[in-house]
């Protein structure tokens, strides 16, 4: 009983993390369509978290068409997969439990 509360919990801690990192991604995109101050903290912190996954996946999947780089919208689908299935693992181990 108290195992299945603790599989919810990090259930709920998963997609709690993932859904802000999205969101955090989602500031980013915002963020390269004008031309932030890079000595801002708040620019500072949110390319520092999104830039080095940004870059690895540019390195592995070159998705630029005509200037617009589409690999945040990869990234995007990724996470939203990593966390519906994730979360339904989390989901289906508490319930053997």
């Amino acid at each position: 009983m108290i195992l299945r509360e603790i599989f919810l919990a990090f259930a709920q801690i998963f997609d709690l993390i993932i859904q802000l990192y999205i969101f955090i991604v989602i500031a980013r995109v915002i963020l390269s369509w004008v031309n932030p101050d890079p000595y801002n903290p708040i620019v500072r912190f949110l390319c520092s978290v999104t830039d080095p996954v940004l870059y690895r996946l540019q390195r592995l999947v070159p998705l630029q068409f005509g200037g617009i780089d589409f690999s945040p919208f990869v990234l995007l689908l990724g996470l939203t997969f990593l966390k519906r299935i994730v979360f339904a693992v989390f989901l289906q181990l508490a319930s053997y439990l």
